[in-house]
């Protein structure tokens, strides 16, 4: 079962933080320079919106397998770089959230209304959540590598 509950763990986080890259390093920056905003946005939204479902299914992936592996040797004994994992992580869900309510939402509803402007700046914030919680996650397995 540990060895199960690791799997899955990081599975999930190469899923999220894969994903993350390649929007941010791949798609985006080439969308941008080939397609205008009214090809470039509706692009961007859908393709987020199918990520993003991955993303809210690596969370709860992450949540219980990170929990099992946590209670399984429990909390007192757990390495500090588990610990540290824990909390960047609950920021990272947190970002998250606030990305995908706030400036995604947003963005759809700029995409729905042909607002480019507004969308381009939505996808900006995204981006820049993203940036964030891309370095977030780097840091959290780099705890577990040098926190002991």
């Amino acid at each position: 079962m540990p060895a199960l509950m690791k799997f899955l763990h990081v599975l999930a986080a190469i899923a999220w933080l894969g994903g993350i890259s390649f929007m941010l390093f791949a798609l985006r920056p080439a969308a941008a320079e080939l397609l205008t905003p009214p090809q470039r946005l509706p692009l961007i939204a859908q393709t987020l919106q199918r990520f993003f479902r991955l993303v809210w299914a690596t969370i709860v992936v992450l949540l219980l397998s990170g929990l099992a592996m946590l209670l399984g040797v429990g909390m007192k004994n757990a390495p500090a770089g588990w610990h540290a994992m824990l909390g960047i992580g609950l920021v990272m869900f947190a970002l998250f959230g606030h990305l995908y309510f706030g400036p995604f939402r947003r963005l759809k509803q700029a995409v729905g209304a042909a607002d480019w402007p507004e969308g381009g700046r939505r996808v900006g914030q995204i981006a820049t959540l993203s940036a964030v919680n891309l370095v977030l996650g780097v840091l959290a397995i780099g705890a577990v590598f040098f926190l002991v």
